[in-house]
């Protein structure tokens, strides 16, 4: 799958001594401010900086925790651990994507251009509005914590519109994920307080669709091979 090699890519730097890599944040790919007045570089700083390299932290020390494992044989903690993998593990790779699938509205931010994934949008759902409102009518019911997503869903040959909850990755329902819609009050509450509504209407002016149709062309690549 994609996302296996997403998780790959992310893998950066070596520790002397040891045989795996440690995980790090990766840059962002604007400035702080990029994306204001729909997120302010307030939040920006606290969801890259602070939330994003709490899930990085908490992957290396449970894979360091499951080579130990590993090493002693022994079962029931490598199984034990599996959660916290899953849980932070997800958490990155899920930021990975949500910051390079956003981009301001001076620099291309909300506009779809012509391409595959704009065909495929307009056969399936009809127009991106359409879309939009499918997307955020199933993000808002989340029972608490989770994701809104734009997939490939290679069972279907198409589009598909998915909810994860926590830090859950599309990958784990088969899907492939090319939009993400971080749904955790940490991602809005300090601009949009409780009105999430606003926060999943406003987040479209800075789609950056040019990032979401590579992934597209690439599922839709990966599956004919």
């Amino acid at each position: 799958m994609l996302a296996t090699k997403t998780i790959a890519a992310l893998a950066t730097r070596r520790i002397p001594g040891s045989i795996r890599f440690k995980h790090t944040v990766p840059d962002l790919p604007y400035d702080y401010n990029e994306l204001e007045p729909v997120i302010s570089a307030k939040i920006m700083h606290l969801h890259h900086d602070k939330h994003h390299a709490a899930y990085v932290a908490g992957l290396n020390a449970a894979e360091e925790k499951l080579a130990e494992a590993q090493h002693r044989q022994d079962l029931a903690g490598q199984v034990a651990l599996q959660p916290l993998i899953n849980f932070h593990g997800g958490g990155h790779v899920n930021h990975s994507i949500f910051w390079t699938n956003l981009i301001g509205e001076k620099n291309g931010g909300g506009h779809l251009h012509a391409s595959p994934l704009k065909t495929a949008i307009e056969a399936q759902y009809g127009s991106l509005s359409a879309l939009s409102q499918v997307v955020n009518s199933k993000t808002a019911g989340i029972f608490g914590s989770g994701w809104g997503w734009l997939t490939y869903n290679p069972a279907i040959n198409g589009l598909d519109v998915v909810t994860t909850a926590n830090q859950d990755m599309p990958s784990s329902l088969g899907h492939v994920p090319l939009l993400g819609i971080d749904a955790w009050e940490h991602a809005y509450y300090l601009d949009y307080n409780n009105v999430k509504a606003d926060y999943f209407k406003n987040i479209w002016r800075v789609v950056n669709w040019k990032d979401v149709a590579r992934r597209y062309d690439e599922a839709v690549a990966h599956q004919k091979k």
